[in-house]
């Protein structure tokens, strides 16, 4: 059965459609949601390391050559022959040049000639001498005659021994013209060649540096030194002088540990620096001179130090912040003072405690009073940020 509806009931409820719309629309407008909802944002914190913790200085260092000698004939003359090549390593007495030797050839012969003369010379002089000694002795001379044999034997005898030693000394020329290596080392290549002249004390033909062992020389601030000689009673103590230790440039471990050799006689003017020359045996001839490393040697010991990652702190016009999880857990920044870096964690000298949580993770997205969901992770679990 159908049912008709007439006009004046049909505009009836069209009006109460648009007033019931109406009523609704109102309530929804009028709803509105709470103010100052927290939003929490998670975030990975870390309790703040208590341990006992060495201080470690380090220090940009060179590799230096401990003997660096600068090869130089002792004679003058043309090289003849070259026994190595620039960059090769070599040992003491190894054959390096040889300087053409004829002149000193010819030299020794005529002075072993001369040698040979004046020894005849005075052979004859000195039984000249004998025969008249007796005759004297019978009258048969006369007394300054005889003395006078006796003047010319001394003579001859003086120019035998200056001859004796000319011919010594050529002897020695003809032998320097073989050159050697004073040291062992690695040669430069800036040698000379087959061919060239060089002049007797003059002329640099090469340069060997001693590479095992070798030094690494570095520098440390008046202020680092009067820390450290406090701990040594006036000197370096043996814990950093007897232990230091090399990173190379490419970030490796150099395997065998240096002591200091020499420290600087004083603080320079120009830099406000100490210099200091550590050894370090280099059998494998790893280090090279000219090469930059860092030093790294051990201070002192701090007891219960405070540690954080590195990661943790922000640094902002000179001073160094981080974010610490409050008992309710919500973001609080405190400044803090910094002491040194140890691996990726660094020592907090003050503005934190043992107790304290410190974000690790998270740190652009929160502020002062941030309500935070916390995850709390252990050191071992730090990553390490990409390079």
């Amino acid at each position: 059965m159908s049912i008709k509806l007439s006009s004046k009931m049909k505009i009836g409820l069209i009006i109460v459609a648009i007033v019931t719309g109406v009523g609704v629309s109102r309530q929804m407008a009028s709803f509105k949601p709470p103010m100052n909802m927290p939003q929490t944002v998670q975030v990975k914190a870390m309790q703040v390391i208590q341990k006992d913790t060495p201080t470690n200085y380090e220090f940009v260092g060179q590799v230096k050559s401990k003997n660096e000698v600068k090869i130089m004939s002792k004679v003058s003359g043309n090289i003849v022959e070259k026994m190595v090549n620039g960059g090769d390593t070599v040992y003491k007495g190894q054959p390096l040049f040889r300087i053409d030797n004829k002149q000193y050839r010819s030299a020794v012969n005529s002075a072993r000639a001369t040698l040979g003369k004046s020894q005849a010379a005075l052979d004859n002089t000195q039984k000249d001498v004998e025969r008249y000694r007796q005759l004297v002795a019978i009258n048969g001379v006369a007394r300054q005659t005889f003395d006078s044999q006796v003047a010319q034997a001394a003579q001859d005898a003086a120019t035998v021994e200056a001859n004796r030693a000319n011919l010594q000394q050529v002897q020695e020329d003809e032998q320097d013209t073989l050159i050697l290596s004073p040291v062992d080392g690695r040669i430069d290549l800036n040698d000379l060649s087959i061919g060239d002249y060089v002049a007797a004390g003059s002329t640099k033909m090469a340069t060997v540096s001693s590479i095992d062992p070798t030094w690494v020389q570095f520098s440390m601030s008046e202020n680092e030194y009067l820390n450290l000689a406090q701990l040594g009673n006036g000197n370096l103590p043996s814990s950093f002088k007897d232990n230091l230790k090399l990173t190379l440039s490419n970030g490796t471990q150099y395997p065998l540990v240096g002591h200091v050799e020499q420290v600087d006689k004083g603080v320079s003017d120009a830099t406000g620096t100490i210099t200091i020359k550590a050894a370090f045996s280099n059998p494998q001839k790893m280090l090279m001179p000219g090469m930059f490393a860092k030093v790294v040697a051990q201070g002192e010991v701090n007891q219960g130090a405070l540690l954080i990652p590195q990661r943790a702190v922000t640094e902002l016009l000179n001073k160094t912040f981080v974010s610490v999880v409050t008992d309710d857990n919500k973001a609080q920044s405190r400044q803090v003072t910094m002491g040194e870096r140890i691996g990726n964690l660094w020592l907090v000298k003050d503005g934190v405690t043992v107790n304290d949580r410190i974000i690790v993770e998270g740190l652009t997205k929160v502020k002062d009073g941030t309500a935070l969901e916390v995850v709390m992770i252990q050191p071992d679990q730090l990553q390490i940020p990409a390079k």
